[in-house]
């Protein structure tokens, strides 16, 4: 696992299915990541707000906010918009896919769920992310370097 070396991955995993959500976390624990559960919507979009994770696995069919709509605030907020998004759902309709496109989401996850699938896709994501954050903290370095040099010639 691709990880800074004081840093464990951190997953939030969103359902409204208990069974589900045991089952995602209990595959998991094959991979060197921090877990945190979401039982809906609004407990998934508030744990965001106060510690962001590196992943969120998130259900479509949910109660009184859908993992559409989680995922359309998460992807239109500045704060959050570049944590990955894996979509858990049933639906395979052409249709819940486009919208699920269209509300940003990075990548899709069938049910039932296949515990290597699960794996493999968010060791990419992680890894993914990894890259992302990495290359943001070059870029914010060189140019704060770019800045030092140029006060240094005036």
């Amino acid at each position: 696992m691709v990880q800074n070396e004081n840093h464990k991955p951190v997953i939030l995993v969103v359902d409204d299915n208990p069974h589900n959500l045991e089952l995602v976390l209990a595959y998991l624990e094959d991979l060197d990541c921090r877990t945190i559960a979401a039982q809906g919507g609004m407990e998934a979009l508030e744990i965001v707000q106060n510690d962001p994770p590196d992943l969120v696995l998130l259900d479509v069919m949910m109660p009184k906010i859908s993992g559409f709509e989680v995922c359309r605030r998460l992807k239109n907020n500045p704060q959050t918009s570049d944590i990955p998004i894996i979509m858990v759902t049933a639906l395979n309709e052409i249709g819940d896919i486009e919208r699920a496109i269209e509300c940003g989401t990075d990548d899709f996850i069938s049910k039932p769920i296949n515990k290597w699938e699960l794996l493999t896709r968010v060791r990419t994501m992680l890894r993914l992310k990894h890259l992302t954050d990495k290359l943001e903290r070059t870029l914010a370095y060189l140019t704060e370097i770019e800045q030092n040099v140029q006060q240094a010639h005036q």
